[in-house]
């Protein structure tokens, strides 16, 4: 298309664990290899609560595949893969930045102790994230993030993270799909988990894979353009491409999808 910085039919964006990664080994790989067949013609994109250091070690061993770009800790960090390297987009992560400032001494100074709450010890540019242990937690910490100005989000039970206000994964997809002069209805969005609600429900097509989180799927009840997938993580993925036919992509890499999968993380 005309002004495009992509050559792309369509594209997936999705999330890694329990979605991308998720499911057994065959599909993962039925699916890798399909959409590595599809270099051209269907752009990948990784929408994750991960680092940008944990994709280029997880794609460093060959069997995961490189994406071309990457949403990237729970959508504050928007970024091109360039030479097997993670590089943030700086036009993109402007308000990103603007948004979030230097609050993480303060975030982390405000929550220290916190009920529920124990530190990841990642130091994240624009976010600070916690586990989450919910037969603890009394919710002191999401009215000091609230009162901070921040946003804060709780996914599979296990994950508190505190986010510039309005920054999140869908947020963040639809900027970099406008960038890229891509079709939001040309964008599948897959994903298992609440942290990846918002890019779910934005409005492009979207899958919720086999096996995601029951809260996740309470959400997106009644959406009409959320397919809930029946195959778990990979196999639902690919369930989701050969249904919407983006890149031709085959029925055969979605077969046999009612074995069990692995449980996610982020």
């Amino acid at each position: 298309m005309s002004g495009a910085r992509h050559g792309w039919e369509c594209a997936l964006a999705t999330d890694l664990d329990g979605t991308f990664l998720g499911g057994t080994d065959d599909h993962r790989r039925a699916l890798y290899d399909a959409i590595e067949a599809r270099r051209g013609r269907l752009g990948l994109i990784f929408v994750t609560g991960r680092d940008p250091e944990f994709i280029e070690e997880l794609c460093g061993d060959g069997f995961v595949p490189w994406p071309e770009y990457v949403v990237g800790d729970v959508g504050t960090t928007i970024a091109q893969v360039v030479d097997r390297r993670v590089r943030p987009i700086a036009e993109l992560e402007t308000e990103i930045a603007g948004a979030w400032g230097d609050a993480g001494a303060v975030v982390r100074e405000k929550l220290d102790g916190a009920a529920g709450l124990k530190l990841q010890p990642t130091p994240f540019r624009h976010r600070v994230s916690y586990d989450f242990f919910p037969d603890a937690y009394d919710g002191a910490a999401q009215r000091i993030v609230e009162g901070l100005g921040h946003d804060w989000l709780i996914s599979a039970d296990r994950y508190f993270d505190v986010l510039p206000k309005g920054v999140s994964k869908g947020p963040s997809l639809v900027r970099l799909a406008d960038w890229l002069n891509l079709p939001r209805d040309r964008v599948l969005a897959a994903g298992d988990t609440l942290n990846d609600l918002s890019m779910l429900a934005i409005g492009v097509p979207a899958v919720a894979v086999g096996g995601s989180e029951p809260a996740l799927l309470e959400r997106l009840n009644g959406l009409d353009h959320v397919h809930f997938a029946e195959g778990v993580g990979a196999a639902g993925v690919a369930e989701a491409l050969a249904r919407l036919r983006f890149a031709d992509f085959p029925a055969t890499a979605a077969a046999n999808h009612d074995q069990g999968g692995d449980a996610h993380a982020v």
